[in-house]
């Protein structure tokens, strides 16, 4: 297949990029500037220089020139592009087309790109095009992920936290630990993306697209200090009085590197059926435990990379006024 891809240089893209390579496919990937042209070369597509800002009929023409069988959408749907993109297929005559969103759509709070997101997708659904919806969970597994990579670097400067020999390292957890996530590894979610555009009967359909079973926050904190040889002891933190003064934190910083809604987000369970994706997509998602030791590795934050062994984590009934997390999360 020939394929328009949006969104080619980001995290995702770049594997989607070369999984389609691998598959045999040729993609052309929208390219907003030269660096993001060269980026989605190395990943052997042609770039088609373009900026999904510019109008529908302008991206219309940039679409009909890349003569492409099917689009695959990478591009954030929460900045209010999804009528420009829908409608210069339509116009284009991409009618096979894959759109990635999030199960962040399935939050209880006012998330501010929630009613975006939702408006993109309904605009997808009436479009007339043979579209497949695809919402991943929580990306991880590689430098870039913008979440668990974050996660792994902090743990390992813990690691190094001088403590008396033999005594664990004490990490608070905002909420208990208790609540379920279900990250997935972008290179599934790749292979979820490229399976979906191949596949003619995953048309009309929404999947979401999640590791193989949920966890706890606490069990992703735990293999995840396991993956860089940490020694720590989860305590457990009231979560009220870190998102007030995460709260104030907001109001006195100009650029607040973490917002009150990021810790009322990690108070929700994000735990998502994958049936359909595995039985229409073939998906098999790796478990988080192998996905987060070859992250790790990747990064240079493995226990091999430190003196010391890898030792579990144990929760101890004790609270705190400190905090530690996972700065962003996409789902």
């Amino acid at each position: 297949m020939r394929l328009l891809v949006t969104g080619g240089s980001g995290f995702l893209g770049g594997y989607v990029l070369a999984e389609a390579a691998r598959r045999g496919h040729t993609c052309v990937a929208l390219a907003r500037s030269p660096e993001a042209a060269r980026t989605v070369a190395a990943h052997g597509a042609t770039p088609l220089p373009g900026d999904l800002d510019h109008g529908r009929a302008t991206l219309a023409g940039l679409f009909a020139r890349a003569d492409c069988d099917a689009l695959v959408n990478l591009a954030s749907l929460g900045f209010g592009h999804a009528p420009s993109i829908v409608g210069a297929a339509v116009g284009a005559g991409l009618d096979r087309s894959v759109f990635v969103s999030t199960t962040a759509v399935a939050t209880t709070l006012p998330a501010r790109s929630m009613a975006v997101r939702l408006a993109a997708e309904d605009e997808i659904l009436f479009s007339g095009l043979s579209w497949t919806i695809l919402r991943p969970t929580m990306i991880y597994g590689a430098a870039g992920d913008r979440n668990l990579c974050r996660l792994l670097a902090l743990l390992a400067r813990l690691r190094r936290v001088p403590v008396p020999n033999g005594v664990p390292l004490v990490v608070p957890v905002p909420g208990g630990g208790r609540q379920l996530q279900q990250p997935v590894h972008v290179a599934d979610l790749a292979g979820a993306v490229l399976t979906a555009a191949e596949r003619g009967e995953a048309a009309g359909r929404r999947y979401d697209v999640a590791g193989p079973e949920p966890l706890t926050f606490a069990d992703l904190l735990r293999t995840s200090a396991a993956a860089v040889g940490g020694r720590m002891r989860l305590v457990p933190l009231p979560l009220d009085p870190v998102i007030a003064l995460t709260r104030c934190y907001e109001r006195l910083s100009r650029r607040p590197r973490i917002r009150a809604e990021q810790w009322q987000r990690l108070a929700e369970d994000k735990a998502f059926p994958i049936e359909a994706a595995a039985r229409d997509l073939d998906y098999a998602p790796r478990s988080f435990t192998a996905g987060i030791q070859a992250e790790a590795a990747s990064l240079g934050l493995g226990p091999e990379s430190s003196p010391g062994s890898a030792s579990p984590v144990t929760e101890a009934p004790a609270r705190s006024v400190a905090a530690t997390s996972i700065r962003r999360s996409n789902a």
